[in-house]
């Protein structure tokens, strides 16, 4: 099991220091990763129709993951840099591919890239793109991602994107692994379909009503795998442990996810009151502290 951080970077205001400061303890403390979300745009919630039904509003911040990652490229070795996730119908295929080789190159082949469709349609249209062809379009943009990465001209027409006889350059001197993240069956069964992993979020076991839990959505996941006939062998899973709010639980979490076959495990520490960067690095070393 490896087991990383998901940086808190709507409870520390945006500040710099904090994205040195976390994401070198990330490393000193021999973690495996540090995961990033991923928004452009804030909005306002009220008066919507239809509703935004997401848990950001204008009021949070967030870093944009290519720029973080370049920064922190520069000032770690080790750890592993992971969007979680990109909503990547969003922004432009060929841009995105660029930065991430960038990234990816910059960091020393270090870059992993959680991709989903967001729920915030405000932020779509303010980066002019459809959000009711969010599904669609990301399961286009995969496929061209990964031609962009390893041909050295490509001539696509998409429904979404197209390039004549062009590329990138530089390019990764690998593919970047992509992985799925999202809550649906449209999600899991992408993840199956063309995943390198999934990032799941949520609580571990289902509610009882409607909704599943993490759990659930692995054996969905699975299930797909199969389906196109991939082996769960290799494949990940990485567990971004929201419903794991205190030391113990995060522990507990971690060890009955590996149980379940999980691969990798994200401590969050947002919403626990920590209200300082200090507060934030004290729990992550605590955390490790119980690991061992």
């Amino acid at each position: 099991m490896k087991v990383g951080i998901v940086y808190p970077q709507i409870e520390l205001g945006g500040d710099p220091d904090a994205v040195r400061r976390i994401g070198l303890a990330t490393e000193e403390l021999g973690f495996n990763h540090l995961l990033m979300y991923d928004h452009v745009v804030g909005a306002l919630h009220e008066g919507r129709d239809p509703k935004l039904w997401g848990p950001y509003t204008e009021q949070d911040p967030f870093h944009d993951p290519f720029v973080a990652f370049g920064y922190l490229a520069a000032i770690t070795e080790n750890i592993e840099l992971v969007t979680g996730i990109l909503i990547l119908p969003q922004r432009q295929t060929v841009l995105a591919a660029q930065q991430a080789a960038d990234v990816d190159l910059l960091s020393g082949e270090r870059l992993r890239i959680g991709v989903g469709t967001g729920w915030n349609y405000v932020e779509y249209d303010a980066l002019g793109q459809d959000f009711s062809k969010r599904g669609k379009r990301v399961d286009e943009q995969i496929g061209f991602l990964r031609r962009l990465w390893s041909e050295p001209l490509v001539t696509f027409e998409g429904e979404f994107d197209s390039i004549d006889r062009g590329n990138i350059n530089p390019r990764p001197k690998r593919q970047i692994p992509i992985w799925i993240g999202g809550f649906s069956e449209p999600a899991f069964r992408r993840g199956g379909a063309v995943g390198d992993g999934f990032i799941f979020a949520g609580p571990l076991e289902g509610n009882g009503g409607a909704v599943g839990g993490v759990l659930d959505g692995w054996d969905r996941v699975k299930h797909h795998l199969t389906e196109n006939g991939r082996s769960i062998e290799g494949y990940g899973a990485d567990y971004v442990m929201t419903g794991a709010n205190s030391l113990d639980a995060a522990v507990d979490t971690i060890k009955r996810w590996e149980d379940a076959g999980g691969t990798h495990a994200s401590v969050v520490t947002m919403g626990m009151g920590l209200s300082t960067t200090e507060a934030h690095l004290d729990y992550i070393n605590e955390v490790k502290n119980k690991l061992g």
